[in-house]
């Protein structure tokens, strides 16, 4: 089944080139169904890239997907045209009524920032208080799982010694967890963070579980027993360029960055990067929406208000 997204969306293009199943609102009005309702809190520079990964990810499962874009009202994006988000992002006071099966919180380069120094914390801290009513399940990214596990859990991230950059080698602790069927022993995934959260914080917490660590990039996927919060460090969503273009940005800005680590072939960067994390990033996302949005949420979404977390 497809995803729903708005006419015009630019990842419409790219999907349909991809033959990932989209649908506009127009065709979607005729179809008698529930689709699940997902919202993506999207707080990356690059929202166009971010919207056109996360989409690909969640279009490819038997579901039909509604999804909705948010921005923060109380940010202002300079990579990104007015126009783009006018035309398709909502602000909270938009939905902030609304229900919903599931939300993404993405991540954003503002790790090196105190929480509170971030000029849409408050705003977000709203958005995620908001999210225990009005939303089954959350998956927070990157950076957002940052934010969440501090907001929700007190957790405080810590600085790493250099960034890490690269795709790094995880073991699943839970191989029977709903969240890591199918997933072999070991999985791949794309790291590109300045800060981590230790292991040891997580653990004095009963409700998390720790799904995948990684001996080099550190905890990797987090869940609330519960299912209604699932936290990921890394960027399963990457496509095979994301880190190709952070390095060489970095480089043309002068900050001798270290080569993104097990990307690049023969670790040569003018190689070809090998794309070896998308099939863990499908399952992934493939099994939230099953079985923690899908087989969970009440069809009735105004019983969430009975739900909270």
């Amino acid at each position: 089944m497809p995803i729903k997204i708005q006419d015009g969306l630019p990842a419409l293009k790219t999907l349909e080139q991809e033959n990932i199943f989209v649908m506009t609102n127009r065709r979607a009005t005729t179809q008698d169904i529930r689709p699940l309702k997902i919202i993506i809190v999207n707080l990356m520079p690059t929202k166009i890239e971010t919207e056109t990964q996360l989409l690909r990810l969640l279009g490819n499962t038997p579901l039909q997907v509604d999804v909705e874009l948010l921005q923060m009202a109380t940010h202002v994006s300079k990579n990104v045209s007015s126009e783009h988000l006018t035309a398709f992002y909502k602000t909270f006071d938009d939905i902030k009524n609304q229900y919903y099966d599931g939300m993404i919180i993405t991540g954003a380069p503002v790790e090196l920032l105190e929480y509170e120094d971030v000029d849409y914390w408050n705003e977000l801290c709203q958005v995620m208080d908001w999210s225990k009513k009005n939303v089954y399940s959350t998956m927070h990214i990157c950076w957002g799982a940052q934010a969440g596990m501090y907001h929700h859990y007190g957790i405080q991230k810590y600085k790493l010694p250099e960034k890490l950059s690269g795709v790094y080698t995880h073991r699943v602790s839970n191989i029977y967890h709903p969240l890591m069927r199918g997933f072999d022993d070991k999985i791949l995934m794309p790291h590109s963070r300045y800060t981590g959260i230790h292991r040891s914080d997580i653990q004095k917490f009963d409700e998390l579980e720790i799904l995948a660590y990684s001996n080099m990039a550190g905890v990797s996927i987090v869940a609330n027993k519960n299912g209604r919060q699932f936290f990921v460090f890394g960027h399963a969503e990457y496509d095979r360029n994301t880190l190709y273009n952070e390095y060489y940005r970095d480089v043309n800005k002068g900050l001798h960055p270290q080569i993104p680590y097990n990307y690049f072939t023969g670790n040569d960067p003018r190689s070809m990067p090998a794309l070896t994390w998308r099939s863990y990033a499908t399952i992934l996302y493939s099994n939230w929406l099953n079985y923690y949005v899908y087989q969970q949420t009440p069809y009735d979404l105004n019983d969430l208000e009975n739900m909270h977390k």
